[in-house]
């Protein structure tokens, strides 16, 4: 079966429009920075202008550049991340580098240069793979079926939140040539995919080795960001999955605030997954990010869009009829994968509005909140709460939910119990928790924080949503938005 559908899929791949997302971006960025610790809403440090010439690390990325722009000077057909940067940094598009960004283009750049050498060996473009993957191939693959791994390694780079991961991964994915097999996908989305995949061939003898063959006929080269492993689901078939993939010759790049060997921590049956963290490192070169700045907050306060206290339903439902306009706000339903739906309290012009128990407090996941932003670019969501112990569970579709929009680059209206900051402090690791000043006498159970979550994976996460809500509410975002939405044809209504 796998053989038959190959020559299929690969013709018709060859038609197949992958997307480009955009560069995510730190877009004139050297203005303010956000202090949201404190207070009641966002307020803009007058204090917080940032001087690059006096950064002992300016006089080295300076010097780098200039080594870069030597190097496209002396070849004028030379191409990839690293050049692309110096021009972007050089128009005022970027903010300059720190050291550990630039080392990190420097491999980005030298996995670039290797592709471009090995692209016939690595069947990358598209077309001359299809003149060569003729019938003749195609017999002799029934018959002898064989291994064919890339004689190149992919790339994975971890780091902490805001240290432009996302930028950099698109910056390399854009350099790449337009008739190369190549695909750009979340993660939480690559996996929807896969597990849809594995629903259509269910009954095949190996399901996996089926879905892995589309998977790698569609793209050898691909490109996963935010690689994290939170679902038994996900971790039982990961290394499976791609020990096929891999096979079939697919590259991977990925991005991660992980380090594979924390992949999955402390998850279900995670004995299983091990062998997964063994042929990623053998198949990809990790590379850590170390940037200890946070690009994600270097943006300008925007007020209106974060509003903190209790009981302001009315207030945000105000709010969410100025976004709709004269459009009238009606329940409806949106389609999702595998001919499920979710229905929507109110939607109109775009715009979706959800009390949060209806979003977060229900069994609901990625696939539900990647359906609802193919319909709607904006969420009005009432209510979010200060997260512990006892509601764990919604913490997670939360952080699930602010991914989807952050990817989406959808805009967010929300009421919450506290800034970003406050509705995770009760969130910690175990590393955290450990070096916490246990009880003593001074200190009665009443003092203590009862409602304290102890979780590895929220606790990780937790600086990332932070992160993001935080430029999710800058002048920067919300202005990229709008023009992001000029550019779009309007969504089309769902009505239920």
């Amino acid at each position: 079966m796998r053989g038959i559908a190959r020559p299929i899929r690969h013709f018709r791949s060859v038609f197949q429009h992958q997307r480009n997302d955009y560069s995510s971006g730190l877009v004139s960025c050297r203005r303010q920075l956000i202090d949201i610790s404190s207070g009641s809403a966002y307020k803009l440090r007058k204090d917080a202008e940032t001087h690059r010439f006096r950064d002992p690390t300016f006089m080295i990325s300076r010097a780098y550049s200039a080594e870069a722009v030597k190097v496209a000077n002396g070849e004028k057909n030379r191409a990839g991340p690293l050049i692309e940067y110096e021009r972007r940094t050089a128009s005022g598009e970027l903010v300059d580098g720190d050291t550990c960004q630039l080392g990190t283009l420097r491999e980005l750049q030298r996995l670039y240069d290797e592709l471009v050498e090995s692209a016939d060996a690595c069947r990358l473009d598209r077309y001359t793979a299809s003149e060569k993957g003729g019938r003749s191939r195609w017999l002799w693959s029934r018959f002898m079926p064989q291994s064919s791994y890339s004689p190149v390694k992919g790339l994975y780079l971890y780091g902490g939140v805001g240290t432009g991961k996302t930028m950099l991964m698109d910056l390399f994915f854009d350099q790449l040539p337009c008739s190369w097999r190549k695909k750009r996908i979340h993660f939480h989305d690559f996996m929807l995919n896969v597990h849809s995949r594995l629903q259509k061939h269910k009954g095949v003898a190996d399901p996996l080795e089926v879905v892995a063959a589309e998977i790698s006929d569609e793209a050898l080269l691909l490109c996963l960001d935010e690689f994290m492993v939170t679902d038994v689901a996900d971790a039982l078939i990961l290394n499976r999955l791609f020990g096929h993939l891999f096979s079939d010759g697919v590259i991977l790049v990925a991005t991660s605030n992980r380090a594979p060997d924390n992949l999955y921590e402390g998850g279900l049956q995670r004995d299983l997954f091990l062998p997964f963290i063994s042929t990623l490192k053998e198949r990809c070169i990790v590379h850590q990010i170390g940037s200890s700045v946070d690009y994600r907050k270097m943006t300008s306060a925007q007020q209106g869009f974060y509003f903190i206290g209790k009981d302001l339903s009315n207030f945000l439902k105000k709010k969410f009829e100025e976004l709709v306009g004269e459009h009238k706000a009606i329940p409806q339903e949106v389609e999702l994968v595998m001919g499920r739906t979710l229905q929507v309290p109110l939607g109109a012009n775009g715009c979706a509005y959800f009390p949060f128990k209806e979003l977060c407090d229900r069994p609901l996941g990625a696939a539900d909140y990647f359906g609802l932003f193919k319909n709607f670019h904006t969420l009005a969501l009432d209510g979010v709460p200060i997260f512990g112990l006892y509601n764990r569970p919604a913490a997670f579709r939360f952080v699930t939910l602010v991914d989807v929009m952050y990817e989406n680059r959808a805009r967010l209206l929300c009421t919450a119990e506290g800034t970003p900051i406050q509705l995770f402090e009760r969130i910690v690791t175990i590393a955290d928790a450990q070096n916490m000043a246990p009880r003593t006498s001074s200190r009665s159970r009443k003092n203590d924080d009862s409602d304290l979550c102890v979780d590895n994976e929220l606790g990780f996460a937790k600086d990332r949503i932070i992160s993001r809500l935080t430029e999710m509410n800058s002048k920067e975002y919300l202005e990229h938005h709008a023009a992001m939405l000029a550019e779009k044809p309007p969504l089309r209504e769902v009505v239920n």
